[in-house]
């Protein structure tokens, strides 16, 4: 069936300018949203991988049988144990302490513990503190893990900024191309155009054009995301090691350019009928 054509449309440098710019946009809101869903992801595994390992220390070499004596005690509360050598605590110290033979006086003895449960890792805790130490490594990764939550606040900031700007835009455009086509629009509203109609008009063009935009603008943001997973990857630790984006972040990555367009398209269709209405 022969589609109907539209009574007017955008003018050249228009319909450019707002490709590029619908381009541009949905290219940082792609960005930031595939950014935020990694860190929250990375920040996610972090909170939850940590929480049942901690680390033991004590400076006192007559703290350490009875430090061992606890651990054996409560075997059945932990699914592994890991005493550190001296060989291997001088490996550790090595890049900021230096000295052979003396260092050993001043090592600390350390355990790496990992419970069954959260309930077990507290019931050791109490046992433990008074004679060493006691550092869960979800304590120790609270400030990664809290800037991990900014960054993604950031992003969800930059996300909101790049809506409005789509909002501004295309309201500036259709207010535009309202003004230009007046008279066109003074002669539908005599033979009886309605308002509705008119809209409609600005509504298939806008939509045509924010998705040739919005499709452009997914494609040349995938190589970024794709580059910043590749450098997550091979790092080793930290929040970068357990950034990611699984099967339903990509859905919705991908719904985003749609979920923009029949944003514009709706924030036209409001654009036009006020400018009808009060013109």
């Amino acid at each position: 069936m022969k589609q109907k054509p539209i009574v007017f449309s955008l003018i050249r440098e228009q319909s450019t300018f707002m490709t590029a710019i619908m381009s541009v946009l949905t290219f940082l809101s792609v960005l930031t949203l595939g950014i935020a869903i990694m860190i929250g992801t990375g920040a996610i595994r972090m909170n939850t991988s940590w929480d049942l390992f901690a680390t033991v220390q004590t400076t006192d070499e007559n703290d350490a049988p009875k430090i061992r004596e606890i651990l054996s005690q409560n075997a059945s509360k932990i699914e592994s144990s890991n005493e550190i050598s001296n060989a291997q605590m001088t490996d550790l110290m090595s890049p900021w302490v230096s000295g052979g033979s003396a260092l050993q006086k001043y090592l600390p003895k350390m355990w790496e513990v990992k419970f069954k449960t959260t309930a077990d890792l507290k019931s050791v805790q109490q046992q433990i503190s008074p004679y060493a130490k006691f550092l869960t490594h979800k304590n120790a990764l609270q400030n990664p893990i809290r800037a991990g939550w900014y960054l993604i606040a950031i992003c969800a900031l930059v996300l909101a900024v790049s809506l409005g700007s789509i909002t501004v835009c295309v309201s500036y455009i259709a207010h535009n191309t309202a003004m230009l086509h007046k008279r066109e629009l003074e002669i539908l509203n005599q033979i009886g155009a309605s308002d509705a109609f008119v809209a409609k008009q600005m509504q298939i063009i806008v939509a045509r054009i924010c998705t040739r935009a919005t499709i452009f603008g997914f494609i040349i943001a995938l190589p970024f995301l794709f580059l910043i997973l590749s450098a997550s990857h091979s790092a080793r630790v930290g929040l970068m090691a357990m950034m990611d984006i699984n099967i339903f972040g990509w859905i919705l990555l991908i719904l985003l350019p749609v979920a923009i367009t029949i944003f514009a398209t709706h924030i036209t269709k409001h654009t036009t009928k006020n400018i009808l209405k009060n013109s």
